[in-house]
C-alpha cells in the first residue's frame, strides 16, 4: 500500500496522484510505434520514452472478460456471474476499481466503453454511475459505429443527440472532449453535477479504436495511403527485426509462421481492397493515439501532468473475424444518420472508412498486428492475451530513480491493475472497506515496486489462469499449459519459446498432468456460478 510501501521508499507527506487508466479495444502487441509497429503513435511513443514498458503483461482473450478482471481484480468467471455474458453485471460482492478509490478520496469518472452490464439499460443499476463513477460518457455496448454508436449515455440518459444533430461527429473525438470536460470540471466544478473540488481524479478513458468497424476520418485514412503495399509478410518481418533490436522481445524466439487461414502476400486476392482495411485500421490507431494527446496537453498546460499515474493497455490481442454480411446484431444501425442504407460485410472492392460501410480488417492483418505471437482474440495463446502495458509518472519515477524509457519483464496480468493503482493512491483494498464484510477477495498482486524501481520487491503469482472462448491457459513460472477448445493440450517454455513453436507435452507428460490438475481445481471455483 501506499501507507506502507510508498511513505518508506519514497519519502511522506506527497499528494496522491491523479490516475489516468487508458485501454484499447482488440488491437495487436505490435501494433504501436513505440513497441516495433510502423502506425504512428508519437503521443504514446512519449509516454513510453518518458515511462516504463512492460513486455509481460497479461489480458484476457476478449474484451468484456478483461474489462471486468480490470474493473474488480478478479477472474472474469467470477466477476460475471451470468456465464458466457456481460450483460448480467458484475457480481453484487465485487467492489470496483472507481469504488476503492472514491474511498481514499478520489473524483471518478469514465469516458468510453462500458461492456460490462444490460446495454439495453443506459442507467440500469450496473451501469457505470452505479458502479463507482460519478460522471460517465460513453456506451454500455461492445461495439458500435464510430459515427452513431449505439447506447451512447452521459450520466445514465440517452445522448444520441449528439451525433444526430453534429454531422462531424466522431466517437473517438468525443470520448475525449467529454474525458477534458471531466478534467476541467475537477478542478472547477460543474453545474449540471458538482463534484468536491480540489480532490484528485481518476478518469477510465476506455476508446472503441480499434475495434471493428473500420471507421475513420478521410484525411486520416488518406494519410496512410500506399503505407502497406508491400503486404503482411514484410510487415511482420519489419516489427519483429525493430521488437528485437528495441528490447521488447528475446532474440532467439522465432517468428510464428504465417496462419494456415492466411496466404502469402503475393497470392493475396483483392490487394487494393486489402490495403485499404489496414490503413483504415491505422488511421483509427493514429487518431486514439491524437485524441491521447489532447489530454496530455491539458494535463501540461494545468501543472498536473508530473503527478499524474497514467496507464496504457488493451484489451486482446488484435481480431482476426471476418465481417460477414448477414452478420446482425443491435450495435449495427440499418441506415446512415442521412437515411442511406448500410452496406455492411468484408465486401471485397467496398472501401471500408465511410460511415455506410461496416468491416473488419480480418485474418491477414490481425496476424500482422500480433506479431511476432501466435493466434488471436478469442484464443489463450501469446497473441490473444499478450498486450502492451505503458506507465508514465514522472513525479514518482523521478523518486525513485527510475529511468527514463526503462522496459520491464515483470510479469502481470489486468487482476493487477486494481491493486496497483490503489497502492499509488493510498486506498485501503476492498475486503477491508466493505462495511458488509462480504467483498470478493482480489486476485491481483500490486506490481507498484516496479514503478518504483524495484520489480524484485513484486510479490509473484503462484500461477495465472485463462479459460473463455476458444481458449484455456495456466502459466506458471516460465512454463504455459494452452489449448484451442476440443484440441490437446499444448506446453511451453515461454523464456526460451515465447512465440509457442515447440510444443513439450509429449516429452514431459507428468508436468501437464500436474499443470492440468491446477487448471481444473482454479475452473471449479472460477467459472461456476459463486453464491
Amino acid at each position: 500500500m501506499f501507507g506502507t510501501f510508498c511513505d518508506a521508499a519514497e519519502g511522506k507527506g506527497e499528494a496522491p496522484p491523479n490516475i489516468l487508466l487508458i485501454i484499447a479495444d482488440d488491437m495487436g502487441y505490435s501494433d504501436l510505434s513505440c513497441y516495433g509497429g510502423e502506425i504512428e503513435t508519437p503521443y504514446l511513443d512519449s509516454l513510453a520514452a518518458g515511462g516504463l514498458r512492460f513486455t509481460n503483461f497479461y489480458v484476457n482473450n476478449m474484451c468484456w472478460p478483461t474489462r471486468a478482471s480490470l474493473m474488480t481484480s478478479l477472474y472474469p468467471g467470477v466477476a460475471l456471474p451470468v456465464k458466457g455474458s456481460a450483460d448480467g453485471g458484475l457480481h453484487p460482492r465485487a467492489t470496483t476499481l472507481p469504488q476503492t478509490l472514491k474511498s481514499a478520496g478520489y473524483n471518478t469518472y469514465m469516458s468510453g466503453k462500458w461492456h460490462l452490464s444490460d446495454p439495453n439499460e443506459l442507467d440500469g443499476s450496473n451501469a457505470p454511475q452505479h458502479k463507482g463513477f460519478d460522471r460517465f460518457y460513453g456506451t454500455i455496448h461492445g461495439a458500435g459505429s464510430f459515427y452513431a454508436p449505439t447506447s451512447l449515455s452521459l450520466d445514465g440518459k440517452d445522448a444520441s443527440e449528439e451525433f444526430l444533430s453534429d454531422p462531424d461527429y466522431y466517437y473517438t473525438d468525443a470520448l475525449t472532449d467529454h474525458a477534458l470536460d471531466f478534467i476541467q470540471q475537477n478542478s472547477a466544478g460543474s453545474n449540471s453535477k458538482p463534484v468536491a473540488q480540489g480532490k484528485p481524479f481518476f478518469l477510465y478513458l476506455s476508446y472503441t479504436a480499434a475495434h471493428w468497424p473500420l471507421h475513420a476520418r478521410p484525411a486520416d485514412i488518406a494519410h496512410y495511403k500506399g503505407r502497406f503495399a508491400k503486404g503482411w509478410d514484410q510487415l511482420r518481418e519489419q516489427r519483429h527485426a525493430r521488437m528485437k533490436k528495441m528490447g521488447l522481445v528475446d532474440p532467439a524466439w522465432k517468428l510464428s509462421p504465417r496462419h494456415p487461414d492466411v496466404p502469402a502476400w503475393e497470392d493475396a486476392q483483392h490487394k487494393d481492397w486489402q490495403q485499404r482495411r489496414m490503413e483504415v485500421y491505422a488511421a483509427q490507431i493514429t487518431s486514439m493515439d491524437r485524441n491521447i494527446g489532447r489530454v496530455l496537453d491539458q494535463l501540461k498546460k494545468s501543472g498536473q501532468f508530473e503527478n499524474t499515474l497514467i496507464v496504457y493497455m488493451q484489451d486482446n490481442g488484435a481480431c482476426h473475424v471476418e465481417y460477414g454480411v448477414n452478420r446482425k446484431g443491435a450495435y449495427l444501425p440499418i441506415k446512415t444518420r442521412d437515411g442511406r442504407l448500410m452496406r455492411p460485410g468484408n465486401i471485397p472492392g467496398l472501401m471500408p472508412g465511410p460511415e455506410d460501410t461496416y468491416q473488419s480488417y480480418g485474418y491477414g492483418w490481425a496476424n500482422a498486428s500480433n506479431t511476432p505471437f501466435r493466434l488471436f482474440k478469442q484464443h489463450d495463446h501469446e497473441g490473444g492475451t499478450r498486450s502492451p502495458l505503458i506507465v508514465s509518472w514522472p513525479q514518482q519515477f523521478s523518486r525513485s530513480g527510475l529511468k527514463a524509457g526503462s522496459i520491464t519483464d515483470a510479469l502481470c496480468h489486468a487482476i493487477d491493475i486494481l491493486p496497483t493503482l490503489a497502492d499509488a493512491a493510498g486506498a485501503e483494498l476492498p475486503e477491508k472497506t466493505r462495511q458488509d464484510n462480504k467483498s470478493l477477495v482480489l486476485k491481483g498482486r500490486s506490481v507498484f515496486p516496479a514503478l518504483a524501481n524495484r520489480s524484485d520487491k513484486i510479490n509473484p503469482h503462484e500461477a495465472l489462469y485463462w479459460s473463455h472462448a476458444k481458449g484455456a491457459a495456466i502459466r506458471r513460472g516460465d512454463y504455459k499449459l494452452v489449448r484451442v477448445k476440443g484440441k490437446p493440450w499444448e506446453l511451453y517454455n515461454l523464456k526460451k519459446d515465447g512465440t509457442e513453436l515447440n510444443d513439450l507435452s509429449a516429452s514431459m507428460p507428468d508436468l501437464v498432468v500436474e499443470l492440468e490438475a491446477l487448471f481444473r481445481s482454479w475452473a471449479k471455483s472460477n467459472l461456476g456460478d459463486l453464491k
